[in-house]
């Protein structure tokens, strides 16, 4: 059974009155942990594409990249999509239910994260209100201002980015840190790790980018360490 045929059965629930936010509250524990995440993604990704006061075809079509969706399932992700986008439940409030549901496990937040900045770039342009919804969400999930950073660097095309800032480390660190950090975010980063934490593996291959970075980081860093 596919993940949307197990969300759908989830929001049967919705038939007898229940909200959106009422049937996530109910998926704590595996294998439900999976459908709660991509419940996740899908609300307040919904309400984050809205944030900057328009739902763009390019935002849509960036949430179909963080999940694969079949067919035959396009539908119930249509469905979950617009459900999550009209209610009124405040994005605030969905992501404390995540924090409770995910509690201290920082990888799945952060892997939850990495969707949302897809989906706001997908347009090309990180508006000043991603911006704030996107700190909001972290700050709820407790990921602080060095994660939170570290993500914006690889998702936001600014400037070339600093490779400590993609591994989140300080200023100053020392090359033996960012061997440690690097080879943290590497295991981290296994498909196996994601998998075993709860994330959809239609969700992993958001790893390769991040993948990408950091090994590119710790290639900077090595380089620069050498010279």
């Amino acid at each position: 059974m596919s993940i949307w045929s197990r969300i759908s059965d989830a929001l049967q629930a919705l038939a007898s009155g229940e909200g959106l936010s009422a049937v996530f509250e109910k998926l704590a524990t595996p294998p439900e942990r999976s459908v709660g995440f991509a419940i996740a993604v899908i609300a307040l990704g919904a309400k984050m594409a809205k944030a900057d006061g328009l739902v763009t075809k390019d935002e849509v079509t960036a949430f179909r990249e963080v999940f694969h969706i079949a067919r035959a399932d396009e539908a119930n992700a249509a469905r979950v999509f617009d459900l999550a986008r009209r209610d009124v439940t405040g994005y605030d409030v969905y992501a404390r239910q995540i924090k409770r549901m995910f509690g201290d496990d920082q990888p799945v937040l952060e892997d939850l994260m990495e969707g949302l900045f897809h989906i706001a770039m997908a347009d090309g342009e990180y508006h000043p209100l991603e911006d704030e919804f996107l700190h909001d969400v972290a700050d709820i999930f407790g990921l602080g201002e060095r994660c939170f950073k570290s993500m914006r660097v690889r998702f936001v095309p600014d400037a070339t980015p600093d490779p400590y800032d993609v591994l989140g480390l300080p200023d100053g660190a020392s090359y033996e840190e960012a061997r440690v950090a690097w080879r943290r975010l590497v295991r981290e980063t296994h498909p196996d790790q994601m998998v075993a934490r709860g994330v959809p593996e239609e969700a992993i291959k958001l790893a390769q980018a991040r993948m990408v970075a950091i090994n590119k980081a710790w290639e900077d860093i090595t380089k620069s360490h050498a010279a």
